[in-house]
């Protein structure tokens, strides 16, 4: 009897275990960020190296890679204005190795002016941290007469042939078409691939202005190779304190202030979304990350995803609302 007992009692615990053995690994394929990451996870810039956006996405990249324990390597996919590299990250798996560093002009206000555009900055990714909020800075070759805004609208209308203006995306090409249409200004725009080589297209004279974005131009102004005339937005940017507000300048329509972030494809599992929300804001906050993000004039990102999520549908009717009134149209 007692025999009997004991077969019976091992033989439940023997099926208890097998239980708890079948289980385990269906538990933990039911948590997909159980194990993630646990390869290296893609960062597509869709600019050229060397851009606000690329310097940006290095800065916060490493440091999140830290936090995570692998790393995040940076591709670069320019073209169309970033429009390219987003219709390619929404193609790629959800799973977490494949992210986009996304900026107003590519999300947006993209999402704002064209029509026909093949992605949907929060129906076809997941917004999952806001790295910096910035003005752009108008700025003009050292050896330009131009001196003010109004110096460069004077200019441009005494010499259209040589009035132009590099920009790499809708977020740098608006604030342009305002200025033209409330002064009267002609001018050409040329398209490049990323801010830096909008600086540098003005450096070297080949273009009379651009409105740029702080990480490429912020070390040139300070070494007097480039000349900062105004930011846009009514209030002056601590990194530039001589350089006055388009408000300020009398031109208060032109009023762009953007942003830069990094999304997910949507899709991409809720606990893996967390996990990457968790790491790219602890990465953003470290004090050297901010330190650094603050060097180039702008503002840390220090909201929640879902904040981020609600400020970007906000700039979308914005940005529409702008468009329609200046009447601008876009293919």
């Amino acid at each position: 009897m007692v025999a009997a007992t004991l077969r019976h009692s091992l033989a439940r615990a023997a099926l208890a275990l097998s239980a708890l053995l079948v289980g385990a690994p269906a538990q933990a394929q039911s948590d997909p960020a159980a194990g993630y990451p646990d390869r290296p996870i893609r960062l597509v810039v869709p600019f050229a190296a060397g851009g606000g956006n690329d310097i940006f996405a290095r800065v916060v990249g490493a440091k999140a890679s830290e936090i995570l324990g692998q790393q995040l390597f940076i591709e670069n996919r320019p073209a169309a204005g970033g429009r390219v590299a987003a219709d390619f990250v929404i193609r790629q798996p959800a799973d977490g190795y494949t992210l986009f560093v996304g900026a107003s002009g590519v999300m947006s206000i993209a999402a704002a002016i064209y029509p026909n555009l093949g992605y949907h900055p929060t129906k076809n990714f997941v917004p999952l941290a806001m790295i910096a909020s910035f003005p752009l800075i108008l700025t003009v070759p050292p050896s330009s007469p131009v001196k003010t805004v109004a110096d460069l609208v004077a200019y441009g209308k005494a010499h259209p042939e040589k009035s132009n203006f590099a920009h790499t995306s809708a977020a740098f090409l608006i604030p342009a078409e305002i200025l033209k249409l409330g002064s009267g200004m002609p001018a050409t725009g040329i398209p490049v691939k990323s801010s830096a080589e909008m600086v540098q297209c003005v450096m070297q004279e080949v273009c009379s202005f651009t409105f740029t974005d702080g990480p490429p131009a912020i070390p040139q102004i300070k070494d007097n190779r480039l000349r900062a005339l105004a930011v846009t937005g009514s209030e002056r940017s601590p990194e530039l304190p001589d350089a006055p507000s388009m408000v300020e300048a009398g031109f208060p329509d032109v009023n762009v202030k953007i942003w830069a972030g990094v999304f997910a494809p949507v899709g991409t599992p809720p606990a893996i979304v967390k996990k990457l929300e968790v790491a790219l804001q602890a990465a953003i906050k470290d004090p050297d990350v901010s330190a650094k993000l603050r060097g180039m004039a702008v503002n840390p990102g220090r909201i929640s995803a879902e904040e981020f999520r609600k400020i970007i549908d906000t700039d979308i009717e914005a940005y529409k609302k702008v468009v329609k009134d200046a009447n601008l149209t876009f293919e």
